[in-house]
């Protein structure tokens, strides 16, 4: 299953929205240095999905605040 991400870096709080049945938006108090603001992404993502972040690859945008994960 594939999953639209649209995160916020550098935000007051952590929250995450459901937009669509395949595409959420995040915002994280993580700043978007060293990959820091997407590894908070996917742990909100597995919070919300109730699922192994383990088991949530990220498979485009590494360097964007659109992104694509893959769940496993």
């Amino acid at each position: 299953m594939f999953i639209k991400l649209r995160v916020h870096p550098g935000e007051r709080r952590d929250k995450i929205m459901k937009k669509a049945a395949d595409s959420y938006e995040v915002w994280t108090k993580a700043k978007p240095e060293r990959g820091l603001a997407n590894a908070s992404a996917i742990r909100q993502l597995s919070l919300e999905l109730k699922v192994d972040a383990r088991k949530i690859m990220l498979v485009k945008g590494a360097q964007s605040s659109s992104k694509i994960v893959k769940i496993i």
